[in-house]
């Protein structure tokens, strides 16, 4: 797509989302000086992540150099060549090093300049905004028209966000004549439970209007995820399908065959459950289970959502499985007596006409047999079965969010041959086959264009945030608590044991003898 794409007015229904009241149309003007400050410049998500992203939308012609600069903000003191430096090796990271390649790089980090300041005072930001002003002006100066865009992504601990979002509101809105707007993009993990959660969502809310802040969930990027509006509602094959009278059981799996790796202190802050279910896990879950919306409004496809997640029957206790790999607590960041979970297996229900009596089954864990996130959606036993092959397995629809991206129906056929026997088989969509030569972007890129061009469709709006907290945070203090133990598990095994015995009783039925091979190029 050519930069001249942004050349484009967008018009867009401001809501309300606390009393529910839809605001006037307004015009939102997307042409003009973008710029796009990374704070927590020099962290591991701004270097990994962040600029990397920035970089693939500069290289496919989403980032119009002659409207863009970037802006890096840290306490480091260091220099815009050394930022650049720095943020180099991340963007080669192994790629195609070819001349021009090269060269795009160069280009794109001629774009950056570095700001140096604390997060809990005034004075550096009010450098970074004059550096953002003189930027703008030399641009209006030359080739640019149009307004101030100005994107703020806090690659920060949350703890941080209230103190700097009030001082970006106090120093570095956008007031240009000219018009505009100012953004806000936010990382997980949004509090801790609900209380907090709601006060960090009422401090930011005091500065900033709901439209203008952006919470991330890299999940919600994936392409496959992105697929499943699509799948659902596109294909008229699902639609008698997708419910209670034909669907058992569906899971949602996190696995990592690594465990904490130096992130020990960081993560037993936190656990599995918050780190991966309470978000990742269960927005999947609402994109599956949420019914049509009515239109591909940002706005009604989040109604839909929420509508799923206050639908969600409380958690019991006989239908979680907690575990811990053995060899967690010897990193010497981790307590000697921590109870944190590196592996859960929580059922949820939906109490609704289309859901009631299918478990979902959310299951996350670290140092574990493989690497993979999925979908496994089990349809129930054929009634009356002829060919007496229920005990070779159901059929099943699965998704692999990643790696590998796929999706494939596992299917009962006959076997080749001269006898009426059945195996199991599957129709298969492997993209890494079907679209060879066809780039998948990274999570981040889709989301860091979408705060562009202020489409919130694949973030986490206000009260969808709450309405999932209202879900774990009754199981997660009493995990807090010590009230719930988790259970020892080997590194690259399944997990826990009673994990495959909960699962056994919620109706999932393995297949035996089959196994999915992804299709070689």
């Amino acid at each position: 797509m050519a930069s001249g794409g942004w050349a484009v007015e967008k018009r867009a229904s401001l809501r309300n989302e606390e009393s529910g009241s839809a605001n006037s149309l307004i015009t939102v003007p997307e042409t003009g000086c973008l710029s796009i400050v990374v704070l927590g410049a020099s962290g591991d998500l701004a270097k990994k992540k962040t600029f990397p992203a920035l970089f693939n939308l500069y290289r496919q012609g989403f980032l119009n150099p002659e409207e863009v600069r970037i802006f890096g903000y840290a306490r480091t003191k260091i220099s815009d060549d050394e930022l650049r430096d720095r943020l180099r090796g991340y963007l080669v990271h192994g790629k195609a090093t070819s001349a021009e390649y090269v060269e795009k790089i160069s280009n794109f980090l001629q774009l950056i300049k570095y700001v140096s300041g604390s997060y809990d005072s005034e004075e550096g930001f009010r450098l970074l905004d004059k550096c953002i002003s003189d930027s703008e002006h030399e641009l209006w100066k030359h080739t640019v028209e149009g307004s101030s865009r100005r994107l703020f992504y806090l690659a920060l601990p949350p703890s941080v966000y209230p103190p700097v979002c009030k001082i970006i509101k106090n120093c570095c809105m956008n007031k240009s004549a000219r018009g505009g707007w100012t953004r806000i993009v936010v990382e997980k993990p949004f509090g801790k439970d609900l209380d907090s959660a709601e006060r960090l969502s009422a401090q930011i809310g005091e500065l900033f209007d709901e439209p203008q802040i952006y919470r991330i969930d890299h999940y919600l990027g994936k392409e496959l995820v992105q697929n499943l509006l699509v799948l659902r509602f596109a294909n008229r094959l699902f639609l008698p399908l997708w419910n209670r009278d034909n669907i058992d059981n569906i899971q949602i799996v996190f696995r990592e065959d690594f465990g904490t790796e130096g992130r020990g202190g960081y993560f037993d802050e936190y656990g599995i459950i918050r780190d991966i279910i309470q978000n990742h896990l269960l927005q999947v879950l609402c994109l599956v289970a949420m019914e049509k919306p009515v239109s591909l409004k940002p706005e009604h496809i989040r109604d839909e959502k929420v509508k799923v997640l206050q639908s969600v029957l409380p958690i019991k206790d006989e239908e979680v499985v907690l575990g811990q790999y053995d060899g967690y607590r010897d990193d010497p960041t981790v307590p000697d007596n921590s109870n944190t979970p590196t592996f859960a297996t929580v059922i949820l229900r939906i109490h609704n006409e289309r859901w009631a009596g299918v478990p979902f089954v959310l299951k996350a864990g670290k140092a574990l047999e493989s690497r993979k996130a999925e979908i496994r959606i089990q349809f129930k036993d054929v009634p009356g079965d002829i060919f007496r092959c229920q005990k070779q397995g159901r059929n099943e629809f699965v998704i692999r969010l990643q790696p590998l991206e796929a999706m494939y129906i596992k299917l009962t056929v006959k076997q080749p041959g001269l006898e009426m026997s059945t195996i199991q088989s599957e129709l298969d969509l492997s993209y890494r086959q079907r679209y060879q030569g066809v780039p998948i972007p990274e999570a981040y890129e889709r989301l860091i264009l979408d705060t562009i061009r202020g489409d919130q469709q694949h973030f986490v709006r206000r009260d969808e945030l709450k309405a999932a907290w209202e879900i774990f945070t009754p199981l997660l203090h009493r995990i807090d608590n010590g009230e719930f133990k988790p259970n020892q598990y080997k590194p690259g095994s399944r997990g826990p044991a009673e994990a495959d015995q909960l699962l056994e009783r919620a109706g999932y039925v393995p297949t035996h003898g089959y196994v999915w091979i992804p299709p070689t190029l």
